[in-house]
């Protein structure tokens, strides 16, 4: 398993907007980041920050199926409007966080 985390901004006043849109995720949207191997996909934001953390069995297929679907591009379009993310210029996806600590603990018998 590998773990991806981005980071983006909500655009003032456009939070709940935000929230709406991801309570109605569109079907063909969960189709390709269950494609993709992401799962586990979870987004947090505090004020206006969004922090995003998804699993997946390669992080480099997950970018790759989502650089190539028509219906992340779709998505991206609709959520111009609502978000500010930087792409990372060399996959057009996300830009990646660099991971600096995990602590998985001790698994319980």
């Amino acid at each position: 398993m590998e773990r991806y985390a981005w980071r983006a901004e909500v655009l003032p006043g456009m939070l709940e907007e935000y929230r709406r849109r991801h309570d109605a995720l569109w079907p063909e949207m969960q189709e390709v980041l269950a494609a993709a191997g992401i799962r586990n996909y979870t987004i947090w934001v505090s004020g206006r920050d969004l922090f995003g953390y998804y699993e997946c069995d390669s992080v480099e297929t997950a970018a790759r199926v989502q650089s190539e679907s028509p219906v992340v591009k779709k998505w991206d379009a609709y959520m111009k409007d609502v978000m500010r993310m930087e792409p990372d210029p060399i996959t057009g996806a996300q830009p990646r966080m660099e991971q600096v600590f995990l602590f998985e603990g001790k698994k319980k018998n």
